[in-house]
């Protein structure tokens, strides 16, 4: 895998995620209680052999830059790397990246070097686990030009994905975004016999949905972005690729997740905390890598927790119930609080003694979740302060004023990063 490449797209605004993409850009948002999300793309690159990858951004990267930085460190012998290209005025150009495929062609001088023959693309906001050893043997068993990740879905959920037709041999022959009615679907449909011959149980799935993840030969790449002016890889340079050059599909059947909402991102983290989680991160054969911390263990203190994830540094208080949630490093959670179905994201730091007096000195609450406390259906950006007997509740229809620090956004009560609820607040 030494002649491989891989580039991260770090996506845009991310709009759909906010309010935690505020501060953040989207891979930054925390995942798993201590995790971001950039960390599962470049594990899965790690785990694969792929060790020089460049991640591309633009919006609010400076925690970004700093996650990188503190983490991914390599062996000067080695020759990896993980580095960020953000946008950048140049004598050649001075505007922003107006799309991933501009994004990439914008930096094309690093994918020019000698030694590198493919580039796999993969996308900063989903959360799967795949060897992309066994997606180049596909791509060079086929000879392909260009070889993308296809997952089985079935009809319904075909409607919201780029949907592929294929031939007998995998090649892909068309590709139709969004497929709406049962007559658009049979135009790109894959007959469920084909899946199951090669490998993977269809069991009722005849769509192909496009993953998002590319391998291309490297002069292939150069030539479609230096002859084109094309912006979006999903929508314009895939479908020329198409038909310009061969293009082939290989089959990917295990959990993933694009998390581009708030309601996506609030499942998947939840279904990690279930006791067989459809995503496991305690793979040691492939693990997922972030930030290395010096915390101390979990504390608790006569608490209940039932079906929920604890990082490390947290604290729990006496009599506090916490289920199906996940909460973040260093959280400090008080007596008699109850957390249900939620996400709590913890805090960057420990207050000093001197810090806490000064919040009890001017009637301000700590960082964390105070007593007597109910946050359910909700969740609780980094470094939140939330007093004693808060109420914080989502729920579907729910509507809060303008001037709320809460928001809610797919039925889910989101408190944003460094906001404070005062005692007894409720939503």
């Amino acid at each position: 895998m030494r002649n491989v490449v891989s580039v991260v797209l770090g996506g845009g605004k991310g709009s759909r995620l906010y309010p935690l993409t505020v501060h953040r850009s989207k891979p930054a948002v925390p995942l798993g209680g201590k995790y971001r999300l950039i960390d599962i793309p470049i594990s899965n690159c790690l785990n694969s052999g792929i060790n020089r990858i460049y991640l591309l951004t633009q919006f609010n990267s400076v925690s970004l830059h700093r996650h990188i930085r503190q983490t991914y460190r390599f062996d000067r012998f080695d020759g990896g790397f993980v580095e960020i290209l953000a946008a950048q005025q140049t004598t050649e150009q001075a505007d922003w990246y107006q799309g991933t495929a501009d994004a990439v062609r914008k930096n094309l001088r690093y994918l020019e070097q000698k030694g590198i023959e493919y580039i796999l693309i993969v996308s900063g906001d989903q959360l799967y686990r795949m060897d992309f050893r066994q997606m180049l043997e596909t791509h060079q068993k086929s000879n392909a030009d260009v070889t993308i990740a296809g997952l089985p879905v079935t009809r319904e959920a075909a409607r919201g994905f780029g949907v592929m037709r294929l031939d007998d041999d995998g090649r892909v022959r068309g590709f139709l975004e969004k497929p709406q009615t049962e007559e658009e679907i049979d135009v790109v449909k894959t007959d469920p016999a084909w899946i199951d011959a090669h490998g993977i149980e269809s069991r009722g799935r005849d769509c192909l949905a496009s993953m998002g993840i590319y391998l291309f030969n490297r002069d292939v790449l150069l030539e479609l972005l230096n002859k084109t002016d094309y912006h979006d890889f999903g929508k314009e340079v895939f479908p020329t690729s198409i038909r310009t050059h061969r293009v082939q599909v290989h089959l990917f059947d295990g959990y993933w997740e694009d998390i581009g909402t708030i309601r996506s991102f609030y499942e998947a983290n939840l279904d990690l905390a279930k006791a067989n989680p459809p995503f496991e991160l305690a793979d040691q054969s492939a693990p997922i890598y972030t930030h290395a911390r010096f915390l101390p263990p979990v504390r608790c203190e006569g608490a209940s927790i039932k079906s929920s994830i604890i990082a490390d540094g947290v604290k729990v208080g006496a009599g506090s119930t916490i289920e199906n949630s996940v909460i973040g490093l260093r959280c400090q959670i008080g007596e008699n609080v109850t957390i249900r179905n939620s996400i709590v994201m913890g805090a960057d730091f420990y207050q000093t003694p001197a810090e806490l007096d000064h919040d009890l000195e001017h009637h301000v609450p700590h960082l964390g979740v105070g007593p007597g406390s109910v946050i359910d259906s909700a969740i609780i950006d980094k470094n939140c302060r939330i007093g004693k007997n808060v109420v914080v509740r989502g729920g579907c229809g729910e509507t809060l004023p303008e001037s709320s620090p809460v928001i809610i956004q797919d039925g889910i009560a989101v408190l944003q990063k460094e906001f404070t609820l005062p005692d007894g607040w409720k939503a």
